[in-house]
């Protein structure tokens, strides 16, 4: 599959790696960014040829699939003009920053019948597999409860970096918009339908920037189940995402990407499977490079990507809500997807 680059920042670097990782599934055809000198330097690592504009590269190369590596309020439209240029697309998340953007994508996605995944590579990891195996199978009974914690930590620089970092325009949000969004959409895939948020957010350990970096919300679904959400980029020095969920049988508990807890009144622990890819790669990593491998084989295979877009506006709209929610100190309700 010959692939196309929207982006040339560290997350297109980090896509690039994966499509030289896939072998022979795969190829680096073009990478595209305002700054040709950008472009460039990944064109020299990974091959390809660098163009300025996306219209640019799919008017010279033969691409299949566009991989779209920009600020989160770019993602929608770039994604569109690639569907509309016949290309397949995986966007990395958020979808897009509001849900009309995303509900534009879906609708363009739905007119050309083309694949689109979003990028939620931690479902991919072999623990979390586990975990979901065991609620589909019954083994932890009725879900009750989870719990979703990303207490990660970003300095200013981290901010000050990029103009665009921090900013509600091009951002969109902050600690949970761009961190956080990966744990909370793992709770929403494991227990259901968000149907109500009630929420608080703060900007406490940095400057200069229009988003929180301390998010914290209750999170009813419709099943019943309760969550609570913890999203930050000011806990000095970061710990891995941590996730737990209970059921009236059973608890799971993932922590430092592996299963750290099971125990299921009348089940097993179920069986992990083991990812492949190169040497050295950490968990987070082969799980990215597992998605893009689910892609490839979802457009071979003509049908839906793993994480399809209208996944990828439940776990936005979830943000959304906590957004809602905390400016407003009242619950908000969630409607039908």
């Amino acid at each position: 599959m010959r692939f196309a680059l929207i982006g040339a920042g560290a997350i297109g670097a980090v896509h690039a790696r994966l499509i030289e990782a896939l072998g022979d599934e795969a190829v680096l055809a073009a990478v595209v960014d305002q700054s040709l000198d950008r472009a460039g330097k990944l064109v020299s690592e990974y091959g390809g040829r660098a163009y300025a504009t996306p219209a640019e590269a799919y008017a010279a190369e033969e691409i299949d699939a566009v991989g779209i590596c920009l600020p989160s309020a770019l993602h929608a439209d770039v994604a569109i003009e690639a569907l509309r240029a016949g290309k397949h697309v995986i966007v990395e998340k958020p979808v897009d920053i509001t849900l009309a953007a995303a509900d534009r994508l879906i609708a363009a996605q739905r007119e050309t019948g083309l694949t689109v995944s979003v990028i939620s590579q931690r479902r991919f990891q072999p623990p979390v597999a586990q975990i979901r195996a065991a609620i589909d199978s019954g083994a932890l009974g009725r879900v009750t409860s989870g719990i979703a914690e990303s207490a990660f930590f970003r300095p200013q620089s981290y901010y000050d970096g990029d103009d665009w970092r921090g900013t509600l325009a091009i951002d969109g949000g902050g600690a949970l918009m761009n961190q956080g969004i990966h744990a909370l959409d793992l709770l929403v895939w494991m227990l259901g339908r968000p149907v109500q948020v009630s929420a608080q957010t703060g900007r406490l350990a940095h400057s200069g920037i229009e988003v929180e970096d301390l998010a914290g919300a209750s999170i009813v679904f419709e099943s019943g189940a309760i969550g609570l959400m913890l999203a930050s980029t000011a806990a000095y020095p970061g710990r891995p995402v941590r996730l737990t969920i209970h059921g009236d049988q059973g608890t799971a508990v993932l922590d430092d990407d592996q299963l750290a807890y099971f125990a299921a009144a009348d089940a097993a622990e179920p069986e992990a499977a083991v990812l492949a890819g190169p040497d050295g790669w950490g968990p987070v990593e082969l799980a990215h490079l597992a998605q893009y491998r689910d892609f490839i084989a979802a457009v071979r295979e003509g049908r839906p990507s793993a994480v399809t877009l209208e996944a990828g506006r439940r776990s936005l709209a979830t943000v959304l809500a906590v957004y809602e929610s905390a400016r407003s100190g009242q619950p908000v309700e969630l409607k039908e997807d």
